[in-house]
């Protein structure tokens, strides 16, 4: 009888397949193991790796969970009551996987299930709520890019290029904290760089690939994360420059107004100006 692939040996292949980027065929000649056997090693543990760790490094999004990213987002990226579906650890709080790439993010993001619950108000998001030392009331919000729809929990970029100054300075805002989303995914395809290249691999086998890395992303940044205060002085991201026209309802505008005003009076930082 051959001697069996013990648990180690199978998840050394399966990081160093999703570490490296290198294929199949690589690792054959690396572990001397069939090709095809490979790409059913990585499959289980990759499905092993998402059923073990989901539930820990991804928990239930609960009210308290919430109120803890926010008070992060507000230390570090100076945008108060801010919910993200990256936190401001770079960690992911939800993922979508297995939309088509052609699609918007706007288009994934209406047909996930956390958009599903967002228009159901069952993300247990707390009420509104005056924001530290003032006596401005706002919404808990996500940020997002252009793509996005302007909604009261969701809040976008003012359109036009001639904008006033105090709508620059909230679109400057918005994008510092909205730089957390982008840093993840820098960080997450560095880390694992089988998203280097294109995964030559059946659908459902990318869906778990995506799935494994996203939680080992989170596992690892617990546990061997950056030091957050070279983070902290970096300025020099790009403001955004949107031409699509604004979309919401009147709540929607009004919550992002208060937000603006904000940014300008109490919440003004002193390089925003600049910027």
């Amino acid at each position: 009888m051959r001697k069996s692939i013990t648990p180690a040996e199978k998840l050394a292949v399966t990081l160093r397949y999703l570490g490296t980027g290198c294929t199949f065929i690589d690792l054959h000649y690396s572990f001397k193991l069939g090709a095809s056997t490979i790409g059913n090693i990585v499959r289980e543990v990759c499905i092993a790796v998402w059923e073990e760790l989901a539930h820990i490094e991804m928990p239930s999004l609960t009210e308290q969970l919430w109120k803890n990213k926010a008070e992060l987002f507000e230390q570090r990226a100076n945008f108060p009551l801010l919910l993200a579906v990256v936190d401001a650890n770079y960690k992911f709080l939800y993922i979508d996987v297995g939309s088509y790439g052609k699609d918007s993010d706007s288009t994934i993001f209406k047909n996930s299930t956390f958009w599903n619950l967002l228009t159901r108000n069952e993300l247990n998001i707390s009420e509104a709520c005056p924001i530290q030392n003032t006596n401005i009331i706002a919404n808990y919000v996500f940020v997002g890019d252009e793509a996005f729809g302007l909604s009261e929990h969701m809040l976008r970029p003012y359109g036009g290029r001639n904008s006033t100054s105090k709508k620059r300075i909230f679109n400057y805002r918005l994008s510092r904290a909205r730089r957390y989303v982008e840093c993840a995914f820098g960080i997450l395809s560095n880390k694992w760089r089988i998203f280097h290249r294109p995964l030559n691999v059946s659908t459902r086998l990318a869906v778990n690939i995506t799935n494994a890395c996203c939680v080992l992303h989170n596992f690892v940044r617990e546990r061997n994360g950056i030091d957050f205060k070279d983070s902290l002085t970096v300025e020099g991201f790009e403001e955004i420059d949107p031409v699509i026209a604004d979309r919401g309802g009147r709540t929607a505008i009004d919550m992002r107004n208060v937000y603006a005003d904000y940014f300008s009076s109490e919440g003004a930082v002193p390089w925003q100006h600049n910027k």
